[in-house]
């Protein structure tokens, strides 16, 4: 799978996804801007604009800064706090170094560009 660039303002983090479809599915449409809402505090999460492969769902224990899951089918979830969980996700893959990734994302909505690195 390629790396996958996740621009927030000036800054730059590099993500590597999950080898399964709804990830092949999301860098095929790459690049891309979403406008992220912010929910809870702990995630930014907007709604894609193109059509995802029906994927299983887990449940994982533990939500991790910097994690990417789709949530109740097209949602893009990123994640920027640690936290336990019992939601159910497909996973997408998780950005390889957080530093600064709170700041970069701040309060509120924010424009994050994916593309293919």
């Amino acid at each position: 799978m390629p790396r996958v660039n996740i621009k927030i303002g000036s800054d730059n983090f590099t993500a590597v996804l999950h080898d399964n479809e709804s990830a092949r599915a999301i860098i095929r449409e790459m690049p891309f801007t979403l406008k992220m809402d912010d929910f809870s505090s702990q995630e930014k999460v907007a709604d894609l604009t193109f059509d995802l492969p029906s994927a299983g769902t887990e449940i994982p224990a533990t939500i991790n800064a910097g994690d990417i899951y789709l949530w109740s089918g097209n949602s893009l979830v990123l994640f920027y706090t640690s936290f336990s969980n019992s939601y159910r996700y497909v996973p997408v893959g998780y950005i390889t170094d957080v530093a600064g990734l709170t700041d970069a994302l701040g309060s509120g909505s924010v424009e994050v560009t994916f593309s293919i690195e």
